[in-house]
């Protein structure tokens, strides 16, 4: 066993919940996706939260998947490691680049969140870093909170860009 994944029920778990794609040769490291698509932005950030936009990615499954081919493809060549990285370079590879596109994905959830945090309530990236690092639980949980704890914003942040029109 070269990779020590946990529990691999859980991953197969994960995986049937996963929607197979078909080979893409610009993304062919990519087999699955999710069923859910995320809400536009015209939605509720609490709705972005329930609908599941902020969950952890499905890449680290993936990743995960492909960790449990390595460790079957490692018994069939006897543990001989050079043979493995000679036959089977090819899912060393996907492992890699699932593991970029989940740290990629995951960095920019998390500043999504903290931006509709900053947006929604009357709180600055200095309460939000405090409150996270405190507080245990889901992120729904985390938003009611917060609402509780926090005063909503009555105008949102000044955005730069061109003003609206002024309609007569």
């Amino acid at each position: 066993m070269i990779f020590n994944v946990s529990n691999s029920e859980m991953v197969l778990k994960e995986i049937k919940k996963l929607k197979p794609l078909n080979y893409n040769r610009f993304f062919w490291w990519r087999r699955f996706t999710t069923y859910n698509q995320p809400l536009p932005n015209k939605f509720s950030f609490l709705d972005k939260i329930k609908n599941g936009d902020f969950d952890p990615s499905h890449y680290l499954w993936q990743a995960k998947y492909s960790e449990l081919e390595i460790n079957e493809k490692a018994i069939e060549c006897n543990n001989d490691h050079q043979m493995l990285l000679e036959k089977y370079s090819v899912i060393f590879t996907r492992r890699k680049k699932l593991w970029e596109d989940y740290e990629k994905d995951e960095k920019i959830k998390l500043e999504e969140i903290k931006k509709n945090f900053i947006n929604e309530f009357e709180m600055v990236g200095e309460d939000y870093e405090n409150e996270v690092i405190e507080f245990g639980g889901t992120l729904e949980d985390f938003y009611i909170y917060i609402r509780k704890t926090y005063d909503t914003r009555l105008s949102p942040l000044k955005r730069r860009g061109r003003p609206k029109k002024i309609k007569n």
